[in-house]
């Protein structure tokens, strides 16, 4: 072997292929969009087991799997919307903007559903996982519907 055939000038911005440079201006920018968004779930997961009379993580602790399936519910269904508004988005600014609107909507639907299938929500705190599963289905609906009405 030479010592021609250890030259790394192929990797040299000028050469590399319009892909590799996309994704090496991209990639920063998608990992502070996505760290973003995962930095709103959490702040919006925190509010909803503030917001909440029962205390989810306290119950899970206790080995409730009612609530674990009620609190995992939460949280795909802040995510949905939170995925959503990511992808319509354009710049960083956009992404709170419309990450930190679909959180409070959501909040909102999730208390309006709680009010409407009032008994579920003591249902679950007591451990009753059908409960949990019914009110999750009707929590992610609405995230669904929250998320196409974003992206539309």
């Amino acid at each position: 072997m030479t010592p021609d055939s250890f030259n790394l000038n192929f990797l040299s911005p000028e050469v590399l292929r319009p892909e590799i440079q996309a994704f090496a201006s991209g990639f920063p920018i998608t990992l502070l969009h996505a760290g973003v968004t995962l930095l709103l779930l959490l702040i919006g997961a925190t509010v909803y087991s503030l917001l909440t009379p029962y205390k989810e993580i306290h119950q899970i602790r206790e080995g409730n799997s009612a609530a674990a399936v009620a609190f995992g519910g939460v949280i795909i269904g802040l995510a949905i919307p939170l995925a959503a508004s990511m992808a319509a988005s354009t710049s960083l600014r956009d992404i709170v903007l419309w990450g930190g609107a679909t959180i409070v909507l959501q909040l909102f639907v999730f208390r309006l559903v709680d009010f409407l299938l009032a008994g579920l929500p003591n249902r679950i705190n007591e451990g009753e996982v059908s409960a949990a599963v019914l009110l999750v289905s009707a929590k992610l609906a609405a995230a669904l519907v929250l998320a196409a009405a974003v992206a539309a």
